[in-house]
């Protein structure tokens, strides 16, 4: 095999990614949990650009059910991010497990 050609490959390969991630970057995804009472948004990222809880969800008298909510929005939120990640980067990769790029 040409190494110029595979050097070329790689650079494009490279070219793409970086392109992935910056539109990674624009792309939200959104959760709910509790039948909506808290919902939580993320990036691409890993960036929360929103949290909402509804007020009737706040109970002074019971912040640990509140706190698992948020926790778990979060948690949902982050687990969907890295599926859209790994989609669109197993795009450019041919679903070649590249350690590294899923963890942006």
């Amino acid at each position: 095999m040409d190494i110029r050609a595979l050097m070329k490959q790689a650079q494009d390969m490279q070219k793409k990614m970086a392109a992935v991630q910056e539109e990674l970057a624009t792309k939200l995804v959104t959760v709910e949990v509790a039948g909506g009472q808290v919902s939580a948004t993320m990036n691409g990222k890993h960036q929360m650009t929103n949290l909402m809880i509804q007020p009737d969800v706040v109970d002074p008298n019971d912040v640990e059910f509140l706190q698992d909510m948020v926790m778990s929005a979060i948690n949902e939120a982050s687990r969907k991010v890295d599926e859209m990640v790994e989609k669109d980067m197993g795009s450019i990769t041919g679903g070649m497990n590249i350690p590294g790029l899923s963890g942006m």
